[in-house]
């Protein structure tokens, strides 16, 4: 997952005269505010299913990137987010600057590179959904951002996703990836090799069939929901934004098993209502939506 911070704080982010960016605290904001740092770009996803990148026909331009789509979920689910990292001064950078301001996302985090391209990613989808990327960067502007442009970045209250990391998201393929190919459905593989002491919640997402939880306290399963998936591109990035959004109301939601459930149970709703469009942030949906999904699929 692209790191991503939440907050315990209601902030905003300032630009300081020198033009580096810095966090506030806003007194007058009464919801948390979710940082998200890293990546955004011009995804081209090919117009057919099932083909090659060199046999596509055509190509539709869509605004991607995990940290980028994350904060535009919190933003549709009611949430604030706020998103720091660096395009290309270009005309992709001003559009994807744009989409930001568009989806109420705090986009004054953000720096316009003039020396360098904003990067783009070519995806072809399989007859099943799913994704597959070939990324252009050479390199692009968001692997140009340095410390020195950011300011003081850490207050009281925003969450460590360093390497005491409080909160981590990952799926089954990235377990494979860290483990060394060892079976990501082994609860003693994940407790003994990705579990440290420090954290307070581990999330494995397993796609449709829903996701995995550990706590110091407690272990479980939340069953995905059913959906004919188009594109599955954004949907962990849907999931993740449902659950920093729940954490950003409720920073101790992991010490209630049950209050855990029904935020992981409206997350997957977040990521099977996504999987049932194309592009990540135009199937981003809104609370209303998933709280419908939700009352149908109980019913």
């Amino acid at each position: 997952m692209a790191p991503t911070g939440c907050s315990r704080f209601p902030l905003t982010l300032e630009r300081s005269k020198k033009g580096s960016c810095k966090f506030a605290r806003n007194s007058s904001s009464l919801s948390e505010l979710i940082i998200c740092f890293g990546e955004m770009l011009i995804d081209f996803i090919a117009t057919s299913a099932g083909v090659s990148l060199a046999d596509s026909d055509g190509f539709k331009k869509a605004v991607g990137g995990a940290p980028a789509n994350v904060a535009v979920g919190i933003s549709r689910l009611g949430g604030f987010a706020a998103f720091m990292g660096k395009v290309g001064k270009d005309e992709f950078g001003y559009i994807l600057a744009d989409i930001l301001k568009e989806n109420n996302v705090d986009n004054s985090g953000m720096r316009l590179d003039p020396h360098a391209r904003s990067a783009l990613a070519f995806v072809t989808l399989r007859s099943d959904g799913e994704c597959k990327f070939m990324f252009y960067r050479t390199p692009s502007a968001d692997m140009l951002l340095h410390e020195k442009e950011l300011g003081r970045l850490l207050e009281k209250g925003v969450t460590s996703i360093w390497n005491q990391a409080d909160i981590i998201k990952i799926s089954e393929d990235e377990i494979e990836f860290l483990t060394g190919g060892d079976d990501p459905y082994d609860d003693g593989v994940v407790l003994k090799k990705l579990y440290h002491p420090n954290l307070k919640l581990l999330l494995v997402t397993e796609g449709s069939a829903g996701c995995r939880y550990y706590t110091k306290e407690f272990k479980g399963k939340v069953a995905g929901i059913k959906a004919d998936a188009v594109d599955t591109t954004g949907a962990g990035d849907s999931f993740v934004a449902a659950i920093l959004n729940s954490l950003g109301s409720e920073i101790n939601l992991y010490k209630d098993e049950r209050k855990l459930r029904e935020a992981l149970l409206f997350a997957n709703g977040c990521g099977a209502l996504t999987v049932q469009k194309k592009g990540a942030i135009p199937a981003l949906p809104t609370k209303e939506a998933v709280n419908q999904l939700l009352q149908q699929t109980t019913a």
